[in-house]
């Protein structure tokens, strides 16, 4: 589990990749004194595996799901990439839940000033934007973000400075595709209202309605 705010710039020293996998190679500031094998860091969004590390490097190896759901896949040497340890349950929770878990990915389609922050909007699947809602959470190659405007299959976001400073979005342009991680909890209740609880019918009925107390 994540938080959504990025602990370091990363760069992509190395990417090998075979049939339906790969293996990234990272260097960062991260502290490697606090790292162990198996860890798990978010790369740009998406939750890896620490198989090897030193001297301000870590490896990472990338499923087959992995590649087709995000752009790691599409990365090339020299590239700057969000990084982020996973939570500890005593750490404050500065952004949202974030697992780390990507579903699906979303291309920017305008890019623009707006007083002192940027304006981004993205255009993504249908399926993806049924998650997001106005003044929702929204993870966005792995950085914590407020969702500002959502249409049928495009949506905005505001950054301040400081947000465009500290992560790869001060390097992202229109036509650049992002990994998008909607909101855990919304997923759940989603499900919920769309299955109905376990010997439910299916859907939310106004029997069920009254059964929970809301009637």
């Amino acid at each position: 589990m994540f938080t959504g705010l990025i602990e370091d710039l990363g760069t992509l020293l190395d990417i090998r990749t075979a049939t339906n996998q790969a293996c990234l190679t990272v260097e960062t500031r991260l502290p490697m004194a606090e790292l162990s094998l198996g860890d798990s860091i978010a790369v740009n969004g998406a939750c890896l595996t620490v198989t090897s590390f030193g001297d301000g490097v870590f490896s990472a190896d990338v499923s087959p799901e992995t590649l087709k759901c995000t752009t790691l896949g599409h990365l090339t040497r020299g590239v700057r990439v969000n990084l982020e340890r996973a939570m500890r349950l005593s750490d404050r929770l500065g952004g949202h839940l974030v697992t780390g878990h990507i579903d699906g990915r979303a291309r920017i389609i305008e890019r623009r000033m707006d007083g002192n922050a940027w304006r981004f909007k993205f255009l993504t699947e249908t399926a993806v934007n049924a998650f997001l809602v106005t003044k929702g959470s929204v993870s966005i190659d792995g950085i914590s973000l407020t969702v500002n405007e959502v249409f049928e299959n495009t949506f905005s976001l505001v950054i301040i400075p400081l947000t465009l400073a500290k992560t790869t979005l001060q390097d992202r342009k229109v036509g650049d595709d992002v990994n998008v991680e909607t909101d855990l909890i919304g997923k759940y209740v989603a499900r919920f209202l769309r299955n109905g609880a376990a010997g439910e019918p299916q859907g939310v009925t106004m029997d069920l309605l009254a059964k929970n107390g809301f009637l």
